[in-house]
C-alpha cells in the first residue's frame, strides 16, 4: 500500500513537472517475475521507469543511501534494498533472485551508475547474472531525456520494448562469455529503443 501511494503521488508530480510520453506499454507483462532493465541518466529514472508499470518494482540501491535511518526506512518501504557496489555483493544478488522467483519485478540499471553526458555506458554483468540464475526474462526500457537535461516541462520519452526471453539471452553453461554477450544484447535493446525516438 505504501508503495502504491508514493508511486501514485510521484507519477502525478513528475507528470506536472515533465512532459512525459510513453511508448510500448503493451509490452509490459501483467504477471510473473522479470527484470526491467533501463538506461540511467538522472535520479528521476526510477519514477520514469515505473510510469506505466502498475505492479510494485523492487530496486537495488547503493548501500550509502541506507546509512541514514529515515532514508533506510523510506527506501525499504519502497522495496529498495542495498548493494555494495564493486564488491560482488552475493547477498544482494541472492535477494534479487528471490524476488524474481516469487513473481516480482526487479528494476535494474545495467550501466551500474548514471551517465554524465547522456550517452549510454558499457553494461555491467549484474542483469545477465541474475537473469541466468533465475531464468528470468528481461524487459528493456529506454528513458530518453530530450535535450539532455532535466528542467521544467522538458520532454521525456519512456519506451518499453519487447520482452527478451531467457532463451533469447543465449545461456547454456552461464560462462563469462555468455554473461558478457547477454549483457551486450540487453544494452543493445535499450539503445535501439532510444534510437527509435526523435
Amino acid at each position: 500500500m505504501f508503495y502504491k501511494i508514493i508511486r501514485g503521488l510521484a507519477v502525478v508530480l513528475w507528470r506536472l513537472y515533465f512532459n512525459i510520453k510513453c511508448v510500448g506499454e503493451e509490452n509490459i507483462p501483467e504477471s510473473g517475475g522479470y527484470i526491467l532493465a533501463a538506461n540511467h541518466q538522472t535520479m528521476n529514472d526510477p519514477v520514469f521507469a515505473a510510469e506505466k508499470v502498475k505492479r510494485q518494482m523492487y530496486f537495488m540501491a547503493k548501500a550509502e543511501l541506507f546509512e541514514n535511518g529515515f532514508l533506510r526506512w523510506f527506501f525499504n518501504k519502497l522495496g529498495a534494498f542495498p548493494i555494495q557496489r564493486g564488491k560482488g555483493d552475493s547477498g544482494a544478488i541472492q535477494w534479487a533472485a528471490k524476488l524474481i522467483e516469487e513473481g516480482k519485478i526487479l528494476a535494474m540499471f545495467p550501466e551500474g551508475t548514471r551517465s554524465k553526458d547522456g550517452k549510454t555506458l558499457r553494461p555491467k554483468s549484474g542483469v545477465a547474472v541474475i537473469a541466468h540464475q533465475t531464468k528470468a526474462s528481461v524487459l528493456p526500457c529506454g528513458i530518453k531525456l530530450v535535450g539532455g537535461k532535466a528542467h521544467f516541462r522538458s520532454k521525456v520519452i519512456v519506451s518499453y520494448g519487447k520482452l527478451i526471453t531467457y532463451e533469447e539471452l543465449g545461456f547454456h553453461e552461464g560462462s563469462t562469455h555468455e554473461i558478457k554477450e547477454a549483457s551486450i544484447k540487453i544494452m543493445n535493446s535499450i539503445n535501439q529503443l532510444l534510437e527509435e525516438q526523435p
